[in-house]
């Protein structure tokens, strides 16, 4: 790490990459530290680094960039957490697999505190809508999507459309995760807000009565338009 407020001497050939990752280093500490988005400045990341504002450019394009390419990697570790917790029972119904990574989600969140702030709780800078859709977060909210997409092919009826669905989800999961980390915890908290999340997913989805014929689909509101319309085309494609 660069000395703040020093110059620093500049990266031999091939330590472009070292440079690369002390300035997201740089980005997650005064994320942290300033809590908002809105008061990091690229001038403030070159000081925290040690090198020259101009220095920050030649690896990222605007702030938005830098800041969710510093937030990226976390983002993935919990797709992956996800990912794995889908295919521990893979053999398993639609339902079990999407709870599976409900419950997956949960104790990450509550097992990495300092992270899942960064990620969910740190004011990100505004984008435009044509822009949100290649948010990194987009890699957990496409495995929740792709899950409850299951769900629908399998049968289930669903309380609302797929990307709404997946999205109230999503909200659900992280206001129960907030709470146990702002108002209440003890050593009963996990679990209760498992017994939340499990509560969530079966008033969405419900399985398959085998007596009722095919479930209607949702129609669409405005509220899932909204959503599709902020999807990048290929990610709501492969949702579906």
């Amino acid at each position: 790490m660069g000395t703040p407020g020093h110059a620093r001497r500049r990266n031999r050939r091939g330590q472009g990459e070292a440079l690369r990752r002390e300035i997201l280093d740089a980005v997650n500490r005064l994320l942290m530290k300033e809590g908002s988005a809105e008061k990091l400045t690229i001038r403030a990341v070159a000081q925290e680094v040690g090198v020259a504002a101009p220095s920050i450019y030649l690896h990222f394009s605007d702030k938005t960039e830098l800041i969710w390419t510093a937030l990226s990697d976390k983002y993935a570790q919990l797709a992956d957490v996800l990912r794995a917790a889908d295919e521990s029972v893979a053999a398993e119904g639609a339902r079990t697999r999407l709870r599976a990574q409900v419950h997956a989600y949960c104790r990450f969140a509550m097992a990495h505190p300092g992270h899942y702030q960064l990620m969910y709780q740190v004011r990100q800078p505004a984008v435009d809508a044509s822009r949100i859709g290649l948010h990194p977060a987009r890699m957990v909210s496409g495995s929740l999507r792709a899950a409850v997409a299951r769900c629908a092919d399998a049968g289930c009826s669903l309380a609302l459309p797929v990307e709404q669905l997946a999205t109230t989800l999503w909200s659900g999961l992280h206001g129960s995760v907030a709470l146990s980390q702002t108002i209440f915890s003890d050593a009963s908290t996990e679990q209760f807000v498992l017994d939340m999340a499990d509560g969530l997913l079966d008033s969405l989805i419900t399985p398959q009565d085998a007596g009722a014929g095919a479930p209607r689909e949702p129609e669409e509101t405005p509220a899932s338009r909204r959503i599709k319309a902020m999807l990048a085309p290929t990610e709501a494609d492969s949702a579906r």
